[in-house]
C-alpha cells in the first residue's frame, strides 16, 4: 500500500496551472499507477481538504538532443485536482501567487 507523499510526487508550476488556482485547481505531478481514487484521497490526507474531482493526464516524454546525442524526456502522469466550494484553498500555493 503506497502512502500520500509516493502518490503525490511534486506540485506542477506553470503558468497555466497557476491560472487555475483562482477555481481553486491544483495540478500535481503523480504516480503512474495511481487512481484518481487514490489521489483524491492523498490530497485530502496531505493538505486536509476536501475534495470535488481529479483529472489524469499521461503525459508521454517529449524527443531531446544534445549534439549528436538522441532521447526522450521522461513520461510521468498529472492530475489536476478540483476542490469543492466551501473547501479552505492549499497554503503551499497561496505563497507562489
Amino acid at each position: 500500500m503506497k502512502t500520500a507523499q509516493d502518490i503525490i510526487i511534486a506540485p506542477v508550476i506553470t503558468e497555466k496551472s497557476m491560472s487555475g488556482i483562482s477555481d481553486k485547481k491544483y495540478t500535481f505531478k503523480v504516480a503512474k499507477d495511481a487512481n484518481k481514487y487514490q489521489i483524491a484521497d492523498a490530497v485530502e490526507k496531505l493538505f486536509k481538504v476536501d475534495v470535488a474531482k481529479v483529472n489524469t493526464i499521461n503525459v508521454r516524454g517529449k524527443a531531446r538532443r544534445m549534439g549528436r546525442y538522441e532521447g526522450y524526456t521522461a513520461s510521468y502522469k498529472k492530475a489536476i485536482v478540483t476542490l469543492k466550494p466551501n473547501s479552505k484553498p492549499i497554503e503551499f500555493f497561496d505563497g507562489l501567487l
